[in-house]
C-alpha cells in the first residue's frame, strides 16, 4: 500500500506532495484503487470529528487496517460469493475516484469542527451518508461541503453541481442546503438539487416531504414546495411547476433519461457524464428534440448510434484533444 495515501488522509503531506499524489493517482489504476479503498474506509469510520479526537481516530483507523490485513487470505472467498455483498458496507463505491480535502474552522468554544469537501470528477458519481444519517448522492462534476459533525440548531451543507438528498428526520435541527445564494430548508424529505454554475439557474425538485426554497437572508419570502413540484431559480426569480420527468432522478443508479429535450441540452450533460468536449458544427442540429434513456456504462458511441436513428449526423473524434465533433 502506498504510504503517501495513508499520510494524505491525516494531512501529513505538503500541498505540493498532495498535488503530486493526486496526479499519480489519475495516471495509475492501481493507485486509483488504493486511494478509493482508503477513502471509503476513512468515510466509514467518520474519523476526525474534532481535532482533539484525531489521535483516537487514527488509532481506530490503524486497528481497522490491521484487521483488514489479517483477513486478506479470505479475499478470494469473498469474490466467490460475490464481491458486491462486501461492497455494501462501504459508504462510497470503491470503483470511483473522488478527491477528499479537509479544512478546519474554530467554533465559539474554541473547539475545532472539521469541514469535509467531497468532489466527484466528470464521468463519476458518489454516495455518502452524513453523520446524522442523511443520505446524499452526488452526480458528475459536483461538490458537497459538509461538517464532520452537525452542531448547533441546524444542519447545513453546501452543494455545487447536482445532488440528491434523503434527509434524516430531526425536528429540532432543520437541514439546510445552500447553493448560489439559494437556501433549501427541510426537516426530513427527499429532493434533488441541480446547480451547475454554467447552467445559469438552480432547480430544486421535491419527491417527498416539504422544502422551503428562498434567497439567502430572505427565508420568510421563500416558496414552500409540495411533492412532485420543482422550482427553478433564475435571474432573481422563482418559477414553480410540476416535475416533468420523474425518470431524471434515476441518475443515482447511472441511468440518464430525457424527454423531448433539445440535443444541445443532452450533449451538455453527456460532456459531464463522459468527461469529453462535444462540438457541434451545424447549428441546425440544435432544433432536434429527443426522448430516451441510456446507462452510464453505455459507451459514447452507443449513445450516438441511438441519437442517429432520429436524425443522421457524422461523428469525428480527436483523442488527443479529448473532443468529439458532430456535423451533417
Amino acid at each position: 500500500m502506498n504510504e503517501r495515501i495513508y499520510k494524505y488522509f491525516y494531512e501529513e503531506l505538503s500541498p505540493e506532495e498532495r498535488l503530486s499524489l493526486l496526479h499519480d493517482v489519475e495516471a495509475s489504476e492501481d493507485l486509483k484503487r488504493q486511494f478509493a479503498e482508503y477513502q471509503n474506509q476513512y468515510a466509514l469510520l467518520n474519523l476526525g470529528l474534532q481535532m482533539q479526537n484525531k489521535t483516537m481516530g487514527r488509532q481506530k483507523f490503524d486497528q481497522f487496517i490491521l484487521q483488514k490485513q489479517r483477513y486478506k487470505v479470505r479475499k478470494q472467498w469473498f469474490r466467490r460469493i460475490g464481491y458486491a455483498a462486501a461492497v455494501l458496507v462501504l459508504i462510497i463505491s470503491s470503483s470511483l475516484l473522488t478527491y477528499w480535502s479537509m479544512r478546519s474552522e474554530l467554533s465559539d468554544d474554541l473547539s475545532a469542527n472539521v469541514m469535509n469537501t467531497l468532489y466527484t470528477p466528470a464521468g463519476q458519481r458518489a454516495q455518502l451518508v452524513l453523520q446524522d444519517g442523511t443520505e446524499v448522492w452526488l452526480n458528475a462534476k459536483s461538490k458537497l461541503t459538509y461538517p464532520a459533525r452537525f452542531t448547533g440548531e441546524k444542519r447545513q451543507v453546501e452543494v455545487e453541481g447536482e445532488a440528491f438528498f434523503k434527509v434524516a428526520k430531526d425536528p429540532s435541527k432543520p437541514f439546510i442546503v445552500s447553493t448560489h445564494d439559494v437556501n433549501m430548508k427541510v426537516l426530513g424529505t427527499q429532493f434533488n438539487v441541480y446547480s451547475y454554475p454554467e447552467a445559469g439557474y438552480v432547480q430544486t425538485s421535491l419527491l417527498e416531504g416539504s422544502v422551503r426554497v428562498s434567497f439567502s437572508g430572505k427565508d420568510s419570502e421563500g416558496i414552500l414546495l409540495k411533492p412532485d413540484q420543482q422550482v427553478t431559480v433564475s435571474n432573481g426569480k422563482m418559477k414553480v411547476e410540476k416535475i416533468r420527468l420523474q425518470d431524471h432522478f434515476l441518475w443515482r443508479d447511472g441511468i440518464y433519461a430525457f424527454e423531448n429535450e433539445p440535443l444541445i441540452d443532452i450533449l451538455k450533460k453527456m460532456e459531464l457524464y463522459y468527461d469529453v468536449k462535444i462540438i457541434i458544427e451545424d447549428t441546425s442540429l440544435f432544433k432536434e428534440t429527443y426522448t430516451g434513456k441510456f446507462r452510464q456504462r453505455d459507451s459514447l458511441d452507443d449513445v450516438f448510434r441511438v441519437l442517429q436513428q432520429i436524425r443522421k449526423f457524422k461523428v469525428e473524434k480527436d483523442i488527443e484533444r479529448n473532443t468529439v465533433t458532430l456535423k451533417k
